[in-house]
């Protein structure tokens, strides 16, 4: 065993790195050490053993420094700056081992630089760096253009050989860079190659000494000579040196996976916060459970969609909301709703009876934390601006951003499963399993009743081992139950919720769009509303004289029977119903109107198509009259009529042709039998009118003349 020094230089035969030791401890048992070539160094320790079996196998080495040199004559500027240096860490340099031990020095840079009034922390790591990487000797801290460079990286191994009698590979920048690309491209993979396998691949791709083909075609390599080769040792020390485990986690995992379950967590959300009301949590999840019909039990409905939201700073539930749909705003408006409603009212709903100290939440607050889809939607904006709570999306794949009300859904489940029917367990759909769907015997208003009993059940009695009380609350024995923590929070820490009339929380929940007032009506889509103020103020004959123009209104998804125009004149809106002849759109959601107008745009659609055949079949029955008609005038006109003969005389050949018409056109009724004329008598007056000349208006006017 070797006897190491303080101020001599340990050198990692292997990797190239040299040590210098600061201080050993009295027992001889560790000492801290720095690498003299790292500009980002820092002391750490080492063990005085482990030392000496490195230096036994040959993969340390013990070597003395021949410290730093001054290029020329020191100048008292020189001296001015290596004496100003000294007086800011020669205080600190002494309290050994203190002062290389991280946490112990902080506290001593922070207390020196007030003392000499040192603005940044950097300048006093600079110095101290310095002094220990070249030295420990005051001159050493004269500024480095005074100093002759020292190269204290080892160009020539040095030291015992490999068992094999050969020597190991110096690490160089281009070694380096080898590695890097090596373990980029092989290892920081999602297919998850172990380092052995990178390693491997960096030795095929850079220390290949040619290649060739056997007899049957196959590549072959031959590597480069031991000696020449870096050792997997050297490979992964550089990788533990260079590569953050963040990084490589991402490339190896995803980030979707680091930040689910590898980052760091290091925060707590309810520390965060100032009192009831100052952030609440909002999320959703389908319940594992089947319901049924409320007035058909043999029908089930599927399962439901539950909302919660909880109070960060107490972890009470203030609200709740059940149903059918899917996450979205329209749902989510609904649990927001029920966060502002006086709770009694609305367990009374449920043949509930309650008293306010129960369940006190009826407030709005001031943040939001939730998904990115329903509170990244537009809907969110219109509450932003008419009541004020800020808004924070979780980033992506953060779902430990809304831990309290993540954890929530699996505390409410694991309560109550055991009592549910129809609760969907985990070995469903195992081969051999019944289906719990056929169980369902709840239907959602019965489920919504369970979940209000839990909640009750979790404010009033849930005791959180886990909660981070503050001195207040243990001054006031406050037990971490979310009940008392409201109570106590609303008194101590006030100012954070906000109580607003329901109909205005209603008003800013609700979608907004545009509508056009016509001379029909108060237009969206195809329907048409009215209200007695449009009425009174003849909005509708003045779109019929001036046009129309557009109007904002806010709008219950659910149900279309009404909208509720935007007033400028005090009242926050002005209620509109659906015009009497437009009652075949009453009762009907958004979704199921707009299915409505979908279908008659098909229908239109299909029949354009039809029209369009049409059409074209009557452009070809005129195509085929006409070339009738053209066929039948080359065959009988005469070529020897000039143009003039043939345009003369139209009026004349109108008259002619009119008068013609007349007499096919003319109504003739039949005779009844007893009025026919026996066929003498009827021969006798034929003969009669043939010698009788007919009257004719073109003779009366030529006659006229003479």
């Amino acid at each position: 065993m070797i006897i190491l020094s303080v101020n001599e230089l340990i050198v990692d035969i292997d990797l190239g790195n040299t040590y210098r030791i600061l201080w050993i401890d009295s027992g001889y048992v560790i000492a801290y050490v720095i690498d003299i070539n790292d500009k980002n160094a820092l002391p750490f320790r080492m063990n005085i053993k482990e030392i000496n079996e490195k230096v036994a196998r040959a993969e340390l080495q013990v070597q003395i420094d021949s410290g730093v040199h001054l290029k020329r004559k020191p100048t008292e500027k020189d001296i001015e700056y290596r004496d100003k240096t000294w007086i800011s860490i020669k205080s600190i340099v002494k309290l050994e081992p203190e002062i290389y031990d991280k946490n112990k020095r902080k506290k001593l840079i922070m207390e020196e630089m007030y003392k000499h009034d040192i603005k940044s922390h950097k300048t006093l790591y600079k110095s101290l760096r310095k002094y220990w990487q070249r030295g420990m000797i005051i001159d050493c801290l004269f500024p480095d253009y005074a100093l002759k460079k020292v190269e204290l990286v080892y160009k020539v191994k040095t030291g015992r050989p490999k068992s094999n009698g050969k020597q190991g590979v110096i690490i160089t920048n281009e070694i380096k860079n080898q590695f890097e690309k090596s373990l980029k491209k092989y290892y920081l993979s999602t297919k998850k190659p172990s380092l052995k396998f990178a390693y491997k691949m960096m030795i095929r791709d850079y220390y290949t000494k040619f290649k060739y083909y056997d007899e049957v075609n196959n590549e072959k390599l031959v590597l480069k000579s031991e000696e020449e080769i870096p050792s997997f040792r050297q490979f992964e020390y550089w990788y533990n040196k260079e590569f953050k485990n963040d990084e490589v986690t991402i490339a190896r995992e995803g980030l979707k996976k680091f930040e689910q379950n590898f980052r760091q967590v290091l925060g707590s959300s309810t520390a965060e916060t100032q009192g009831p009301g100052d952030i609440y949590q909002i999320d959703a999840t389908p319940s594992n459970i089947y319901l049924v019909n409320r007035f058909n039990p043999n029908w089930i409905v599927g399962r439901p969609t539950t909302y919660f939201i909880v109070d960060v700073y107490t972890h009470l539930i203030t609200g709740l909301y059940v149903s059918l749909e899917n996450a979205s705003w329209k749902a989510m408006m609904s649990a927001i709703l029920n966060a502002c409603t006086d709770k009694t009212e609305y367990c009374k709903n449920y043949g509930i009876n309650i008293s306010q100290e129960m369940w006190p939440s009826m407030h709005l607050p001031n943040n939001f934390i939730g998904d990115r889809g329903e509170l990244a939607s537009s809907g969110v904006n219109h509450l932003i601006e008419g009541l004020g709570p800020r808004i924070s999306n979780t980033p992506p794949y953060r779902p430990d951003w809304k831990g309290i009300v993540e954890k929530l859904f699996d505390s409410s489940q694991e309560k109550i499963r055991p009592l549910l029917p129809g609760y969907v367990h985990k070995d469903y759909g195992e081969r051999g399993t019944k289906d719990y769907r056929l169980e369902a015997s709840l239907n959602i208003e019965e489920y919504t009743k369970i979940l209000i009993n839990f909640v009750l059940y979790y404010n009033n009695n849930f005791y959180m081992n886990d909660y981070v009380r503050s001195e207040e609350h243990i001054r006031d024995n406050i037990e971490p139950i979310p009940i008392k923590l409201w109570e106590w929070g609303v008194k101590n820490a006030a100012g954070k919720l906000h109580k607003h009339d329901i109909n205005k929380v209603k008003f800013y929940l609700l979608p907004r769009d545009q509508a056009t007032v016509t001379e029909k009506g108060i237009r969206y889509k195809k329907m048409f509303y009215t209200t007695r103020r449009a009425i009174d103020e003849q909005w509708f004959s003045k779109a019929r004289r001036d046009g129309s123009w557009k109007v904002d209104f806010s709008y219950d998804p659910r149900n279309m029977n009404d909208i509720y125009l935007h007033s400028n004149d005090g009242n926050l809106y002005i209620r509109c119903t659906l015009i009497e002849h437009q009652m075949g759109y009453k009762d009907k959601t958004i979704e199921e109107i707009n299915q409505l107008l979908e279908y008659e745009k098909d229908g239109q659609k299909d029949f354009e198509h039809t029209q369009l055949e049409n059409e074209l079949n009557f452009y070809s029955n005129i195509e085929s009259i006409v070339r009738q008609a053209d066929k039948k005038k080359e065959e009988k006109i005469d070529k020897t009529i000039s143009k003039s003969e043939r345009t003369k005389n139209i009026k004349e050949h109108k008259r002619n042709e009119r008068n013609q018409m007349f007499e096919e056109m003319a109504f003739k009724l039949e005779d009844k039998k007893q009025d026919v004329i026996p066929n003498t008598l009827a021969k006798i007056e034929s003969n009669a009118e043939e010698e009788t000349p007919r009257f004719s208006i073109k003779k009366l006017f030529e006659n006229k003349g003479k």
